[in-house]
């Protein structure tokens, strides 16, 4: 038989509170099994222990009550999945905003710190202008951005804010990478941003990218992996925008500089990178 638990050991068992639980009961969210007509005890199944469970895990993650409803009664997998995801950029949005927010109030507080404001000194109205970020978190936002772009890159079923998300973090590394980076790291930075609208078949800014790669291991002398990479993303460019021809001379000369790249993990990398363009 489903065994019958009192709200309080029921509590202890699924790890919300017993005022938790009278809340969920009067929201519908879980019902218990059984409530004494005389004394308005409730009682629940072992069986419900899922659903609670469950309950608490999201509400840990913050998940709204109407999500949380939705998704436990939600059978369609990609449903419920879009439930997590509308959830997972809100909270991406609001932690945003709180980095800024402690941006500004480090600045603030560093300020006061070291130039304490007299005790008729007026209360400034408007922040101070946050001091310029740092090289090494540069060099940490511009790797962690590429890296982002790369995960949302290898989805295969992204969402539309998923490919907004790629086309912007693909962005804010290359700029970071600008502040702080060699060429060959701008390079790479172009190549990225080239890609991303690659996949989206986005044909006019992907060749502008590619062709800033290409300028870049030219202008700076960049050779081995990098030369070849900027060929295969005018390749891959060309192709997008339709131009067949272009995309396989731009194919013949990657191939080419496949054969000087030392590294042969690296001249795997690139090769592999060729035969997705499906030109052979």
């Amino acid at each position: 038989m489903d065994e019958l638990f009192a709200i309080g050991r029921f509590a202890r068992l699924s790890g919300l509170s017993v005022g938790a639980l009278r809340h969920y009961d009067e929201l519908d969210l879980l019902r218990p099994a059984q409530v004494d007509a005389s004394t308005g005890y409730r009682s629940y199944r072992r069986g419900q222990l899922g659903r609670a469970r469950a309950i608490r895990r999201m509400r840990d993650l913050e998940l709204p009550i109407e999500t949380i409803r939705s998704f436990l009664d939600e059978d369609d997998p990609e449903r419920r999945r879009a439930l997590v995801v509308a959830h997972f950029d809100r909270v991406q949005a609001r932690t945003w905003r709180l980095q800024r927010i402690l941006h500004v109030l480090s600045e603030m507080t560093r300020t006061s710190r070291t130039q304490p404001a007299k005790e008729t000194e007026p209360m400034a109205v408007e922040p101070p202008i946050p001091a310029e970020i740092d090289p090494a978190t540069q060099r940490r936002l511009a790797a962690d951005l590429f890296n982002r772009t790369w995960e949302l890159l290898e989805l295969t079923d992204r969402t539309p804010l998923q490919d907004d998300e790629m086309i912007h973090a693909a962005h804010a590394s290359r700029y970071h990478w600008g502040q702080v980076g060699e060429p060959a790291n701008l390079a790479r930075g172009e190549w990225q941003c080239s890609r991303v609208y690659a996949v989206l078949r986005h044909a006019e800014p992907a060749l502008w990218h590619a062709r800033r790669c290409l300028a870049i291991c030219e202008d700076h002398g960049l050779a081995d992996w990098d030369i070849a990479a900027s060929q295969e993303a005018m390749a891959r460019a060309s192709l997008v925008a339709g131009d067949e021809a272009a995309a396989r001379e731009w194919l013949g000369r990657a191939r080419a500089s496949c054969a000087t790249i030392t590294d042969e993990e690296d001249r795997r990398i690139i090769e592999s990178d060729l035969e997705t363009l499906g030109l052979d």
